[in-house]
């Protein structure tokens, strides 16, 4: 299996036929995959917009208030009200807007980049990412996959993943097939338009590369089932579960409830031993997705 970046890819306007364009420098072949960035998607579909679009309701002005507290500095309530319009629900509030778009697709901050934006002040994520992919699938005749960068929980640093993808199915099921001691597989459904995303940010970047296009030629999907089932359905996601029952409190609340004389125990006497579900991470505390965790960095 290849991949390279597809270069001489321009500044994308509003409108652009940006299947016209991937074709006209990307020489593709039949079996190609062709992985595209949506920061340009976006820019085609007209997704950029100013700050000034967006009236701050009280929850919003709430939530960058407290956001603003927690990093010591001021938060734009503005942009608080296009993550929580850009959002069918918030799972956490503070210390940062953890969000599930109205596609599925759970990102800090709804994935809003503020960067490489030369005409506005954010650039939103594409309404239907599937829907894209499928239109540049049939300008190009190939499989494609709509890419973001996205943090993971338990881990550091970010991948690309798919946030829609078409041509293609999402994953391809290894269960009811048996490994090499004949062990029939249970459980084993692997995501391979997230693996081809992440293969393909290796070539695309996160700062000023300006490639936002790759093609990934030679992959073979193989015998196996696909579907297209990669976003967690509600029932049954233990972790978003015990998000809506998670209560944030800085340190230094912790602290002072022990000068207090406070024990950290819970209200029926038991110890509680802090497995919170957070990572000590010092990333996103700031409301608003910043160069180590920006969806899409300096692309065009």
């Amino acid at each position: 299996m290849q991949l390279f970046a597809v270069e001489g890819i321009p500044e994308i306007r509003p409108g652009d036929d940006l299947g016209a364009i991937i074709a006209e420098r990307a020489d593709l072949r039949e079996g190609d995959v062709v992985c595209v960035s949506h920061s340009i998607v976006s820019k085609a579909e007209g997704r950029q917009f100013d700050l000034e679009e967006f009236d701050p309701s009280e929850r919003a002005r709430r939530i960058a208030a407290r956001i603003g507290e927690l990093a010591g500095e001021e938060k734009d309530p503005r942009f608080a009200q296009a993550v929580i319009e850009e959002s069918q629900e918030l799972l956490t509030e503070e210390p940062l807007m953890l969000a599930v778009t109205h596609f599925g697709h759970t990102t800090v901050n709804a994935g809003i980049d503020r960067s490489n934006v030369p005409d506005a002040d954010l650039l939103l994520l594409p309404e239907d990412p599937t829907a894209s992919a499928e239109r540049l699938h049939e300008a190009l005749g190939v499989p494609v996959i709509v890419t973001d960068t996205s943090g993971r929980p338990f881990r550091q640093g970010q991948r690309g993943v798919a946030l829609g993808w078409a041509g293609m199915p999402a994953a391809r099921d290894w269960r009811g097939e048996h490994d090499r001691d004949g062990r029939e597989l249970g459980v084993t459904v692997e995501a391979v338009v997230d693996e081809l995303a992440a293969a393909a940010n290796l070539l695309t970047g996160e700062g000023s590369d300006g490639l936002p296009v790759a093609v990934v030629r030679g992959f073979d999907f193989g015998d196996h089932e696909g579907h297209d089932g990669l976003y967690r359905s509600r029932a049954g996601d233990y972790v978003r579960d015990a998000l809506a029952q998670w209560e944030f409190r800085p340190e230094e609340e912790k602290e002072g409830e022990v000068e207090s004389g406070r024990d950290d125990t819970d209200d029926d006497g038991r110890e509680d031993d802090d497995t919170d579900g957070r990572e000590d991470t010092d990333d996103d505390t700031d409301g608003r997705k910043d160069t180590d965790d920006d969806a899409e960095g300096d692309r065009p």
